[in-house]
């Protein structure tokens, strides 16, 4: 499979990068860097936040070839290695980003000091779910894919109460390139990593929405059972009124969340 090239936005205050600890922080499909800008706002003083955007989403390029999972999780670290060489990082991603978590967990776990798995599981959906869905953006581009994936991000009553929040995600969605959406469609379609999670040793949040019916409190808890079954240590947590996007619906509890991981992460790694 083809390693695609990503970029990544800045989301913490201008300062030379490795005054504080480096916090990447994925997206899910069909979003950006937007995803994680609020609960960015409230970590970015104590961490150097970098957000990465899919291929053909945010400032990310296009694809023009097949991916899988694992390759997005190598691309990650090269995008990494790029901006701090050599560095260790802490890791947070949503559904498809979650997903890279686990991946990068499983491949390159000596390279993560903590890992927040939000909006996810080992294995999402169907195979035929997915290759359809690539097949329906591919030919009739993301616009057509707005309406139901409103209906899927958020719980009910946040468009409401945060319009501008939901329109600048939504659109983000709609200026996706389809080529790189479809291509991501199908590596979801062939993601399952439910027989690898016993061997991730990095300590690991599940973040789950009690309202997400696309990545379910039952799919978190079958992750954090999966690591902790191998030895590893796990938790998983479900946000009460929170769908499938819960650093936008909720970020101060996912902020506050996060900085309890990486905090007792941290000082793991001084103690040794």
């Amino acid at each position: 499979m083809a390693k695609p090239a990503l970029k990544a936005a800045l989301l913490s205050p201008q300062r030379d990068l490795g005054e504080k600890p480096l916090l990447l922080v994925g997206p899910s499909l069909g979003t950006s860097s937007i995803l994680w800008n609020r609960a960015a706002s409230l970590l970015g003083g104590d961490y150097d936040v970098v957000a990465w955007d899919l291929p053909g989403h945010g400032v990310s390029p296009a694809a023009t070839e097949a991916f899988d999972v694992a390759a997005l999780a190598d691309a990650v670290v090269d995008l990494v290695d790029s901006i701090a060489p050599g560095e260790n990082f802490h890791y947070a991603g949503v559904s498809l980003g979650g997903a890279v978590g686990l991946q990068l967990g499983i491949k390159h776990g000596a390279r993560l000091k903590s890992l927040s798995v939000q909006n996810s599981g080992a294995k999402i959906g169907t195979p035929e779910g997915w290759l359809e869905r690539a097949e329906t953006v591919r030919t009739q581009g993301t616009p057509v894919m707005i309406q139901g994936s409103a209906e899927r991000w958020f719980a009910p009553g946040f468009m409401d109460s945060q319009p501008e929040l939901s329109s600048r995600l939504l659109h983000a969605l709609r200026d996706a390139d389809r080529f790189s959406y479809a291509f991501c469609c199908e590596a979801l379609a062939a993601f399952d990593v439910r027989a690898e999670l016993g061997s991730i040793r990095v300590p690991t949040q599940v973040i789950a929405g009690a309202v997400d019916g696309v990545a379910t409190p039952a799919m978190a808890d079958e992750v954090a059972t999966g690591i902790t079954g191998g030895g590893g240590t796990a938790t998983a947590v479900t946000l009460e009124g929170v769908a499938h996007l819960a650093p936008a619906e909720a970020p101060a509890h996912v902020a506050e969340l996060m900085r309890g991981l990486i905090s007792w992460a941290e000082s793991q790694v001084a103690a040794k």
